[in-house]
Formats: C-alpha cells, sequence, structure tokens
C-alpha cells in the first residue's frame, strides 16, 4: 500500500464514451446530496428568526451546488480507485462516458460558483463556511486522509456536518453553540454509519488499497468502536435540548430515535466477522442510521414550527 499522494492516472480501462447530463448529475451523488440538502435546510428551518424565502432557497441551492462540486472532484481523483471497487467500477469517470479533465473542470465550476453565490445573495460567512467544507471534502479527506489513515472517516467526518451549520448561519448570521452541536452530531454519526457499510464492502477497499478502518485495524476494533459511537451519540444527540436550543418534542423524540440506533449497534459490535449475504445486522444499522439522519432533523424542523405556534412552551 502507498502512503504519497500523486496526481492520479485515468483508469487504463477508460474509453471514449458519449456522455449526456444525467452522468454529470451522477458526478455529484445524488443520494449523498439528498442528504445534504435535507440537513442544510433543516438547520436553515430551525434557526431563529426569519430569512426571505427567495434567499433561503438560493442558500440551499449554493449548498447543494458546493456539495455536488466537492463530490465531482472526490470521483475526478478517485477515478483509478473506483475503476478497482464493485460498488463504483460503473460510475462515469471508471467507464469513460466523461473525460477526467471534464470532470474536473465541472466540480471547480461548480463548487467556485456556489461560495460567489452564497457570498453576494445570503452572506460571507456562510460562503466562507461553505467554502471549507469544499476544501474539506475535497482536499482533507479526498486527497489527504483517505490514502493515509484508517482515521480519515472519523476526521473526514466533518466534510459532512456543515451543511446545518451553513444552514443556521444563512439565518442568523452567526455561529452559536447550537450550530456548533448540530455540526458535532453529524460529526459523530458519521463513522458508525460508514463502518456499518465498511465492514460489508470492505474487500472492495482492501482491493483498491484503501485503509479504511476494518481493513487495517480488523472487523473486531470496528466493531467495538461502532458501539463507542453509537454510545456517544446519545448525550449528544439530546444536548440541542438540554441547552434549551430546542423543546421537548425534539428531545424526546432525539433519545428514542439514538437509543434504537445504540440498539441496532450492539449486535454489530459484539459478534464475530460473519461474510457475505449473512452480515444482516450491518445492513440493517447502515439504512437505520441514514432514516435516524433524516428524521432526527426532520424532528428539529417540527419542534421549532410548534414553539413558534405556541404549541409548547
Amino acid at each position: 500500500m502507498t502512503t504519497g499522494v500523486t496526481t492520479p492516472a485515468a483508469p487504463a480501462s477508460a474509453q471514449a464514451l458519449p456522455a449526456d447530463w444525467r452522468d454529470f448529475y451522477a458526478l455529484t451523488k445524488p443520494g449523498v446530496l439528498r442528504l445534504v440538502i435535507f440537513t442544510g435546510l433543516c438547520g436553515l428551518l430551525a434557526a431563529p428568526g426569519s430569512i426571505h424565502p427567495v434567499i433561503g432557497f438560493t442558500a440551499i441551492l449554493a449548498i447543494a451546488m458546493g456539495a455536488g462540486g466537492a463530490a465531482v472532484l472526490n470521483q475526478w481523483w478517485e477515478a483509478d480507485i473506483d475503476a478497482k471497487m464493485k460498488r463504483t467500477a460503473d460510475r462515469p469517470l471508471p467507464t469513460g462516458r466523461i473525460q477526467r479533465v471534464d470532470a474536473r473542470d465541472f466540480g471547480i465550476g461548480l463548487s467556485g460558483a456556489s461560495v460567489m453565490i452564497m457570498g453576494v445573495a445570503v452572506g460571507w460567512l456562510a460562503a466562507a463556511i461553505l467554502a471549507v467544507s469544499i476544501v474539506y471534502y475535497a482536499v482533507i479527506y479526498t486527497m489527504w486522509l483517505k490514502p493515509r489513515t484508517p482515521q480519515n472517516i472519523v476526521i473526514g467526518g466533518g466534510a459532512g456536518a456543515f451543511p446545518p451549520m451553513i444552514g443556521w448561519v444563512a439565518v442568523t448570521g452567526d455561529v452559536t453553540l447550537m450550530p456548533v452541536l448540530l455540526f458535532a452530531i453529524i460529526f459523530f454519526w458519521t463513522p458508525p454509519h460508514f463502518w456499518a457499510l465498511a465492514l460489508f464492502v470492505k474487500m472492495d477497499y482492501s482491493n483498491a488499497g484503501i485503509p479504511m478502518m476494518p481493513v487495517v485495524a480488523g472487523e473486531k476494533s470496528t466493531r467495538r468502536q461502532i458501539i463507542a459511537y453509537s454510545a456517544l451519540m446519545v448525550p449528544l444527540s439530546v444536548s440541542p435540548w438540554f441547552i434549551g436550543g430546542a423543546g421537548a418534542i425534539y428531545g424526546i423524540a432525539a433519545l428514542a430515535l439514538t437509543l434504537a440506533f445504540f440498539a441496532l449497534s450492539l449486535p454489530v459490535g459484539l459478534r464475530e466477522s460473519v461474510e457475505g449475504d449473512a452480515m444482516k445486522p450491518e445492513k440493517r444499522l447502515f439504512a437505520y442510521s441514514i432514516v435516524y439522519l433524516f428524521a432526527l432533523f426532520g424532528v428539529l424542523v417540527v419542534d421549532r414550527f410548534a414553539a413558534a405556534q405556541g404549541w409548547i412552551g
């Protein structure tokens, strides 16, 4: 396994094939983008104060563009790695449907435009945080952490934790404890979410030479860490209620949702390695982790709406 970072060569299997808009759209990782947009929107809607609907829409559009641009740059850099993994071999770059330079320019263009739109239309603090999130994912995580350390997901989890903070700052214009807690929730959610996936696709990462935790530290260590991070999420998820940033609707729902997350992590963490289709606890945890984040941030907005209507104190 090499540890140096070099500009990746184009996959040997890549051929010049016709591309259409769907291929460029696929480069933005639409599945991940939906979660980014949702958490960013929830941060915006849960923030105290108000924002003009057009400005709010522009803020979410800029978040989506920035996240999409970072995803494109991630795939541009990792096209040779993606070609070695079954899960990613059909992406537009490994198959040659899009040329490497076109993907690079598309990613840079989307990223730069997103920051400028956010700065001019919404505010430069939100734009600065958006720029940091793009660099964090495309450079710090993709180019530096991922090929070097099994802690890549732990440290790199910050890349996906910025959207609710950006949405919050778009409304308030400043960074307080509440958006920091929203950031922290996603930061600590990322390792158990991603390691659950990595456990049943670890051979893909091993074949590609990526030092994911199950490959380097082994399954036993990874499973124990999944339990540890899931346990930490219990007090962290309800902390917005403790500081008065959210009400009882959020607090009770967050506690129930996170206890379920922790309960699903136990069969993953306490059992020995089981290969193949038998890895159902890992798949259940991974699937629930996605539902969990949608539900947690959704109930935060419901709580904010209920408070605004005077339904709760």
